[in-house]
């Protein structure tokens, strides 16, 4: 599961773009108890999620009209650029060009060949979340797409990650992620599978972890959020649930299982 000691190609910040901020914030701090702490009057509306003091992720308003709220997942890069050259070369597209945040780090964002929209996170005086992996906090991000295997080659281009088959049911395939260095296990992420029955776009889902799957769902559902996948157990993993805000961000919630939390 995910820490806050970042590697490279791990996943190491979570922003949330909306189309109401004061209402995406209404809806999450009564979900998951999470505060808001603006950025300043020159960051456009953004802001940091915090919990307990320690930020979890990020809120702002959405770049253009056309975009669709959603959850952006950044991964750590040292070398921004290299990252560019290499997404590009790899068939992927480029959304926002590499720029400079006042200091804090550099930014870009990018859409694999598959349609999947993910970011990268070079750290200057921020690093990245402050907390992970405990509840209402990031505990795992995982990828949809049509072809699974083309995804890892991409990528593990990119990022240089591994990966590990798991049967997460019968007849599905699931690999599991690590980043390039270090004990698989240990460095595991996140998770790749291929598109369900009614699913129609690639996308990157953050994982929340919860104490207890069914409230949640519950706190969801009764603050104008609706319910994607019901909670149901995972063996070995835990129980999940994929919902939605009541602007249409897709995200997930995980109680780990005994052996995984």
């Amino acid at each position: 599961m995910l820490g806050t000691d970042f590697r490279v190609g791990s996943p190491n910040w979570i922003d949330l773009g909306s189309p109401d901020t004061d209402r995406a914030f209404s809806f999450y701090s009564a979900v998951f108890g999470w505060q808001f702490v603006s950025a300043g009057p020159e960051a456009g509306g953004y802001g940091f999620l915090q919990k307990g003091g320690r930020t979890v992720g990020a809120l702002g308003p959405l770049a253009d009209e056309s975009a669709k709220p959603a959850w952006m997942v950044y991964f750590r890069t040292d070398d921004i650029h290299a990252t560019h050259r290499e997404v590009v070369e790899r068939g992927g597209s480029v959304r926002a060009e590499p720029m400079d945040v006042m200091g804090e780090g550099w930014l870009a964002q990018f859409t694999d060949p598959q349609g999947a929209e993910f970011a990268v996170w070079q750290p200057g005086k921020t690093k990245g979340l402050e907390a992970a992996s405990e509840d209402n906090t990031l505990v795992w991000v995982e990828l949809h797409v049509p072809q699974p295997e083309a995804a890892l080659g991409f990528y593990g281009a990119v990022f240089g990650w591994r990966s590990q088959e798991m049967e997460a049911t019968p007849g599905m395939t699931y690999q599991v992620l690590s980043t390039a260095a270090g004990d698989l296990e240990a460095t595991s992420f996140g998770g790749v599978a291929p598109l369900q029955e009614g699913q129609h776009d690639s996308r990157w889902v953050p994982y929340f972890a919860v104490a207890d799957a069914d409230a949640l769902v519950e706190a969801v559902t009764a603050n104008g959020g609706s319910v994607l996948m019901p909670a149901a157990d995972v063996p070995d993993v835990g129980r999940i649930a994929w919902l939605a805000d009541p602007s249409g961000a897709v995200f997930a919630v995980l109680k780990p299982s005994p052996r995984q939390g």
